[in-house]
């Protein structure tokens, strides 16, 4: 019995798009797991230098002090949007409101937006999702007239 040479041909690309496809998926996965290890990375050197301004008894209410923001937004109410949060609590820098892509499910002691809703001016953003800052940026400064910040110069500037 003669086998149809077209069969033999589409079997052979399938097995080799199939091969091209685990590896263009491959690539894919190690540059997420990159890019997620590099985010990890940016929040645990920001976390460290934070416990080490704690430990040395500082604030960081001293960065929007030093200068001159008093009121402010926090965009990114997540761990280190709340953290900051409750660090500045009592300290004379009046946090206005927070700002979160997902604010109808987020809990808070102030109100939480969606940059989408009509927003009070601040006189400074400060941006928690340090690794997402560039994209943020221009998204806020579209809307808002103000400093917009990453979390991580306050830290690493206190």
């Amino acid at each position: 019995m003669k086998h149809p040479w077209w069969l033999f041909s589409a079997a052979a690309g399938c097995i080799a798009g199939l091969k091209l496809g685990s590896t263009v998926s491959k690539e894919k996965l190690e540059e997420r797991g990159a890019q997620s290890s590099n985010k990890y990375w940016q929040s645990y050197l920001m976390m460290d230098q934070w416990v080490r301004i704690k430990q040395e008894g500082k604030s960081l209410a001293a960065y929007f002090q030093k200068n001159g923001y008093q009121c402010i937004a926090i965009y990114g109410m997540n761990y280190s949007g709340i953290t900051l949060l409750d660090e500045l609590s009592g300290s004379g820098i009046e946090v206005k409101y927070g700002i979160d892509a997902n604010a109808d499910h987020i809990y808070s002691d102030i109100p939480v937006y969606k940059l989408s809703d009509e927003l009070d001016p601040v006189d400074a953003v400060v941006v928690s999702p340090i690794y997402y800052f560039d994209e943020i940026e221009r998204n806020v400064s579209e809307k808002m007239d103000c400093p917009i910040i990453p979390l991580d110069d306050v830290v690493f500037y206190t």
